[in-house]
């Protein structure tokens, strides 16, 4: 008789399981939110079959112990090891209860699956979805929160590449800015991914393992880190704050933004420069001296992102952040400089010297912004000379290809004789007639 194990979480024999074929490795086995893929036939108790992934030739995946399938199926197949194929006898308790799943399964029903296990990943945390950083939760946290940007987290870290551990440490600091003390991108990704308590082994790119403590500046393996995320404080978001609460923060993320910049992070200042504008962009409750101070920090916050994403190229963007600076407020000398810079790299000088002749309507002894003019006019001109000499070649080119195929044309030409003779001759060969010999010769 072959064994039928209780696998059931209360052991009421309500989950049993029979190992038809054992597994080369019977400890690599899925993790709790694990992408698993299977072959199933499902049957009733009586052999009838309702469900076969075989059939259709195709192997049916889900995230273990996330609820996505029956409760029979989530403990069951987390049970499993990497090749085993099983068979799970499964009370109505662990799957469908008393209602059932018409019309294929009736109330009440135990059923019977047969499953086998090819394979399981991590889950696909990257925000591409490109399994860039995928996570696999060794112990689960607690709650529902993550730490979110500016929260405060106690987490313990233990990298490895392949050749062993590179990064063992015990931390605490603000989310957000980890590059600080050598924690990479990738690994403040995975933290915002997860839950207090949780335990967790990460698998990262080698595109978000830059910046990490003991890895290369040419690293090109994907690395692993255990991260056990002890505690954190969430940060108070914006909607969590009145008016006068957003304007003390927004004055400390601008002195934080611009500690950043001058240290050249400007990937981390920007985030800052951003908190600032999604803090006061749709503010209303301030009056007064305090709406003057929200306006000011507001353009401030523009004004510093768009020198940030001037400094990284992001020209668009920095045009983007001007115009709005700009429009709120048309004397913003700043808005319209900065918004000139943007315009001269993306090839629109003419707009640009606009924007640097109202720099110095507003500042007429600025510098910079006559200088800029100068630039600006000459790179005009000398797009023109070119044009002109681009037309101008692009002209004489045509002109040439066309005479040419003229000339190609007349030589196809067949040539044609003109014989001023040859309708006489023709007339007089058509009028042949017999003439009578005359002796001129007298008798």
């Amino acid at each position: 008789m072959v064994e039928q194990i209780d696998i059931s979480p209360e052991g009421d024999k309500k989950l049993l399981k029979e190992i038809k074929q054992s597994a080369s490795n019977p400890d690599d086995k899925p993790w709790k939110g694990d992408k698993v893929y299977v072959h199933y036939v499902g049957t009733l108790e009586d052999g009838s079959k309702f469900d076969s992934s075989r059939d259709r030739s195709e192997k049916f995946s889900f995230n273990l112990g996330q609820s996505e399938v029956i409760k029979g199926w989530d403990f069951g197949v987390a049970t499993m090891a990497k090749g085993e194929v099983a068979v799970f006898t499964i009370h109505s308790d662990y799957a469908y209860g008393n209602v059932g799943s018409p019309p294929n399964i009736p109330g009440g029903a135990t059923l019977v699956f047969e499953v086998e296990l090819f394979d399981f990943e991590g889950e696909d945390i990257s925000t591409e979805k490109d399994k860039s950083i995928t996570k696999r939760i060794k112990v689960t946290g607690e709650g529902f929160d993550h730490p979110n940007d500016g929260a405060n987290v106690n987490v313990e870290i233990v990298g490895r590449n392949s050749k062993g551990v590179i990064d063992k440490r015990d931390l605490s600091f603000v989310f957000g800015e980890g590059s600080e003390i050598e924690v990479s991108k990738g690994v403040e990704m995975a933290l915002e991914k997860m839950k207090r308590k949780e335990e967790a082994q990460i698998s990262i790119a080698p595109k978000f393992a830059v910046g990490g403590l003991g890895v290369p500046k040419d690293n090109q393996e994907s690395l692993k880190y255990d991260i056990n995320l002890k505690s954190f404080e969430r940060a108070k978001e914006s909607w969590q704050m009145d008016g006068e609460e957003k304007l003390e923060q927004s004055l400390l993320f601008k002195d934080k933004g611009t500690e950043f910049f001058n240290q050249n992070k400007y990937d981390m200042a920007s985030k800052k420069y951003n908190k600032i504008i999604e803090f006061l962009e749709h503010e209303i409750s301030l009056k007064d001296e305090k709406e003057v101070q929200r306006s000011s920090l507001l353009q401030a916050g523009r004004l510093n992102l768009a020198m940030c994403k001037i400094k990284v190229n992001d020209w668009m963007e920095a045009r983007n952040l001007c115009d709005k600076v700009v429009e709120e407020n048309p004397e913003n000398v700043k808005g319209y400089f900065r918004r000139g810079e943007a315009l001269i790299a993306l090839n629109e000088h003419d707009l640009a010297v606009r924007d640097f002749e109202k720099v110095l309507e507003l500042d007429a002894d600025n510098k910079a912004a006559k200088n800029k003019v100068a630039m600006c006019v000459r790179k005009i001109k000398a797009n023109k000379q070119k044009e002109k000499k681009t037309f101008a070649n692009m002209f004489d080119k045509f002109a040439k290809i066309d005479a040419k195929k003229a000339e190609e044309a007349k030589r196809r030409e067949k040539p044609v004789e003109i014989n001023e003779w040859d309708d006489e001759e023709n007339e007089n060969s058509n009028n042949v007639q017999a003439i009578p010999i005359i002796n001129d010769v007298s008798a």
